[in-house]
């Protein structure tokens, strides 16, 4: 079975995860529905059994924008991870839960938004589409939303048999590394609202003139007072 070295970089992205196996076949997302200051205990043994049943990464998910966007760097980073378990309740606010499934499901549109998904905010604009056709094809998600802490541990089990298994009708064994060199890549931009960003270059001198004769005008008012 092909296993590889991760990028020297991975994971490049910064978060709230811990770093298992590098090895693993498995990812371990679980969502978070509150401050990153008042975690609850029970998502805190979420995360803790993807790493202790084996995961290359266990950690939480809050936003679907950024947050899915980190997701998917640190893993086209590491061609070991095949399989990202999704477990946890739903948010209610960003509908997290939804927009990864739905990314899985329908992928994105020619603006990066995730089809499908009734999260306001799903739209991965800061993340190569190169990124974003790698996972794709490399990753499949096995959905363990709002399932307990043994079901998790038992999905990630399966992930990594040799011998296919049964998990909730899904199929699932480590195929080896997806075939493909690693990508490697952080973040450049952190917009949390593409729609308000310019479209091109044009768009973005004309802002920042815009902008600018803002900030003169303000200058002056101030002056005056």
């Amino acid at each position: 079975m092909l296993k590889v070295k991760p990028h020297p970089d991975y994971p490049p992205e910064e978060g709230r995860y811990l770093r298992g196996n590098d090895y693993s076949p498995v990812a371990v997302v679980i969502i978070l529905t509150t401050d990153p200051e008042e975690i609850p205990s029970e998502i805190e043994r979420l995360v803790r059994a993807g790493i202790e049943s084996g995961a290359a990464l266990s950690g939480t998910l809050q936003t679907a924008n950024i947050g899915i966007e980190k997701i998917i760097c640190n893993i086209v980073a590491n061609p070991n991870i095949r399989f990202l378990v999704l477990g946890g309740p739903e948010s209610e606010g960003h509908k997290t839960g939804d927009a990864i499934k739905a990314f899985f499901r329908n992928g994105v549109d020619d603006k990066k938004r995730i089809i499908g998904t009734t999260g306001l905010s799903a739209v991965l604009y800061n993340v190569p589409v190169e990124f974003i056709h790698r996972f794709q094809e490399q990753v499949t998600l096995v959905n363990c939303q709002f399932q307990t802490e043994p079901m998790i541990r038992k999905a990630v089990w399966s992930c990594y048999q040799e011998a296919p298994v049964d998990f909730r009708g899904q199929v699932l064994f480590d195929p080896g590394a997806w075939p493909e060199p690693p990508f490697s890549g952080k973040l450049t931009w952190k917009v949390t609202q593409p729609w308000a960003e310019p479209l091109d270059n044009k768009e973005r001198v004309a802002k920042q003139k815009a902008l600018d004769l803002i900030a003169r005008l303000k200058k002056k008012q101030t002056r005056k007072d």
